[in-house]
């Protein structure tokens, strides 16, 4: 298998809620929307918004269940500044605070907010893995 990750699908409790969510984030939706799939061009990976039922039965799993889902998905910004900014802007748009942005134990700066349907996002500034060209994660080899 290729070492990449195509598309990042959350499935979501509300379509239209989550579609505003990250409209008011500044995202664009791609042409390649429709009314019940959104998508996203997020860097190189394409991101999309579905509807929770709608996922798990196309997976064949039950869409229920609760708590921590065991990941979370990070935005990596050119400073710390630029982490407060963006914790900012997601409760501006309807997110909500779960973690200040603050020094991290191992060097870099985060914080964390939830979307609508509580998917944790971490803003990180990260003077270990700097931003290229683009605005884009790079990992040493």
């Amino acid at each position: 298998m290729k070492q990449a990750i195509s598309f990042v699908t959350l499935g979501v409790g509300d379509l239209a809620r989550s579609r505003a969510f990250y409209r008011a984030l500044g995202w664009r939706e791609s042409s390649g929307s429709q009314a019940e799939v959104a998508f996203y061009q997020a860097g190189s990976v394409a991101f999309a918004l579905f509807a929770r039922a709608s996922l798990a039965e196309d997976a064949n799993v039950p869409p229920h269940g609760s708590g921590f889902p065991g990941f979370t998905l990070a935005h990596n910004v050119p400073s710390e500044a630029a982490v407060d900014a963006t914790l900012r802007e997601a409760v501006a748009a309807g997110g909500r605070l779960v973690r200040a942005g603050e020094r991290a134990p191992w060097g870099g700066y985060r914080g964390y907010f939830a979307d609508p349907d509580g998917f944790l996002w971490e803003a990180c500034f990260n003077p270990f893995f700097p931003l290229d060209e683009n605005g884009f994660v790079r990992l040493p080899e």
